[in-house]
């Protein structure tokens, strides 16, 4: 937490690369809240819309900080909050006005579920061409469209559980909702892009996501041996189908992840382990012939690994450039990304409201990102949201 380049203070004025960029923000969960947070740390203004009983992920806990619900603070520091009742025609007349002055709306309902409120893409672009207008769904505005769209569907629809777990065991989830998060990427991907054509031509889009896209290209190397290979492959556990060793081996106390993917790493794996003759021989020569030998190459590699520690085996591996790593908790990730100088952790706000969050990835030579408020309480910010928004835009922006 001493990288002085990013600021952390409660608001002050916006920097960075996207200052100046107004986010209204109809998403709620993941994927959307996901990817305007990233937004708001590259310097968008995010407003974020509730409903009167405010985004679902506030009451997904535990765990908890201060009775808050952590899942909910993880994705939402960095913008104001307020709760607008749709269904009212009041509060959808604001959302309407806070959208005509947006340069990006963000939403994940149902496709065409926002319609009904003037608030789909044909009404936001008819009275704001130049919007950005960014839709996140589940599987697409054409025949997916009522299906509802929730990251472990798309793990299972998608392939990726029939890709992980043991061989021989049932298919697994990922750890985390991790096409939600991919779909968030792809969002801010697609945003950016529309804003630079946006500024070369003055003329806004409709950019869509959808989860299930998202995971099929977020699958890689598994898609392309599906369709250009005609392959469909299956889960091996950590084993990976491609090259060996890339798993973890045991070692005199916990497994070690190994990821020796090239000849020369191999040879340089060898040199430490004391196995000098294994490079020259043909069965385990080249990177082809290791995943095909596996079978005789791993007991190789275990039997000397087995005589020193994860850690310490480690240490000694990467001082010689062989990529490989402990499997750590979740704490231990933190602290080997402190350990090399990371800073993982940044805190947002002030007094009491300060709150851990894990730091934005990208940094900036020139525009950094800011943390400038953290994850606001529900209609924080809804006062001087609706003054803003009933008054004249000339007089608002004053």
């Amino acid at each position: 937490m001493n990288d002085t380049a990013d600021t952390t203070s409660e608001a002050g004025p916006a920097s960075g690369p996207l200052s100046g960029v107004l986010v209204a923000d109809f998403s709620r969960v993941l994927a959307g809240p996901y990817a305007t947070m990233l937004l708001a740390d590259m310097g968008a203004e995010v407003v974020k819309v509730e409903g009167p009983q405010g985004d679902e992920t506030r009451a997904w806990m535990p765990p908890v900080r201060e009775e808050v619900s952590t899942y909910y603070l993880g994705v939402n520091r960095g913008k104001r909050s307020i709760a607008l009742d749709l269904r009212d025609s009041g509060d959808a007349a604001l959302a309407r006005e806070l959208a005509r002055r947006a340069d990006v709306v963000i939403e994940n309902f149902r496709p065409g579920g926002l319609a009904k409120y003037g608030l789909d893409y044909a009404a936001v672009s008819a009275a704001n061409p130049g919007a950005v207008y960014a839709s996140i769904s589940g599987f697409g505005s054409g025949a997916g469209r009522d299906v509802p769209g929730y990251d472990l569907m798309v793990q299972a629809i998608s392939g990726l559980m029939s890709l992980t777990g043991d061989p021989e065991g049932p298919p697994y989830r990922a750890g985390i909702s991790v096409f939600d998060v991919m779909a968030g990427n792809h969002a801010v991907i697609g945003i950016l892009a529309a804003l630079r054509h946006r500024e070369a031509t003055g003329s806004g889009q409709h950019v869509e996501v959808n989860l299930l896209s998202s995971a099929l290209t977020g699958l890689v190397n598994h898609s392309s041996a599906y369709v250009a290979g005609g392959v469909v492959p299956l889960r091996m556990g950590n084993a990976h189908p491609s090259v060996f060793p890339y798993e973890p081996l045991p070692t005199a106390d916990n497994e070690l992840i190994v990821t020796a993917a090239n000849d020369g790493q191999f040879a340089r794996l060898c040199g430490v382990l004391g196995l000098p003759d294994l490079p020259a021989d043909p069965r385990f020569a080249r990177n082809a012939d290791r995943t095909r030998n596996r079978e005789e190459l791993r007991p190789l590699l275990a039997e000397k690994l087995a005589t020193r520690g994860a850690v310490e085996w480690f240490e000694a591996l990467t001082a010689v450039g062989v990529p490989c790593g402990p499997i750590n908790t979740i704490d231990g990730g933190f602290a080997m990304a402190e350990r090399f100088g990371l800073d993982p952790v940044v805190e947002v706000g002030e007094g009491e409201r300060a709150v851990p969050t894990t730091r934005n990835p990208i940094r900036f030579s020139a525009t950094p990102v800011g943390y400038r408020r953290p994850p606001p309480a529900l209609d924080e910010h809804g006062a001087e949201l609706r003054a803003w928004l009933t008054a004249p835009q000339e007089e608002a922006d004053a």
